[in-house]
């Protein structure tokens, strides 16, 4: 009994150092001829260790681009150039194409440690460029 209540004190006693927090969101939004979506996972953790604390985060992302209408309509599209722009940080892709796509869906991801965290309550700007035509729009938190 003594070992059990030993094991408690000392899970309880590191659980009161440490502080976990994980951010999970996903921003959705669309244009006329495209539809988004950036999710963001990321975890921050404060550990107090001999009367000192230290932060440290790292986290995830992906983004999804993809076009409303057929798979056709994109059969002359030489380049595409997209883009998201949130308050930590940006992503930018440009793709050309010496045949059509075989697909509709573009995506990006990445992740990084120690670097600025992605607000529950941002607006994500995207602009894509196909061709000669361009739209933007705004990726919105569906996760409130």
């Amino acid at each position: 009994m003594k070992k059990l209540m030993t094991i408690f004190f000392t899970i309880m006693f590191l659980t009161a150092c440490s502080k976990t927090t994980n951010h999970n969101y996903m921003f959705n939004g669309e244009s006329e001829h495209w539809e988004a979506e950036y999710t963001y996972n990321g975890t921050e953790k404060w550990v107090e260790n001999d009367g000192q604390k230290k932060y440290s985060n790292e986290d995830n992302d992906r983004f999804i681009l993809k076009y409303k209408g057929s798979l056709k309509e994109l059969s002359s599209l030489q380049k595409i150039e997209y883009s998201y722009e949130t308050t930590s940080g940006s992503g930018r892709v440009a793709e050309e194409f010496t045949e059509p796509p075989s697909t509709g869906i573009f995506s990006s991801s990445g992740g990084s440690k120690g670097g600025a965290k992605v607000g529950e309550d941002e607006v994500i700007k995207v602009h894509v460029k196909w061709d000669d035509l361009e739209e933007s729009f705004e990726l919105h938190n569906n996760t409130n």
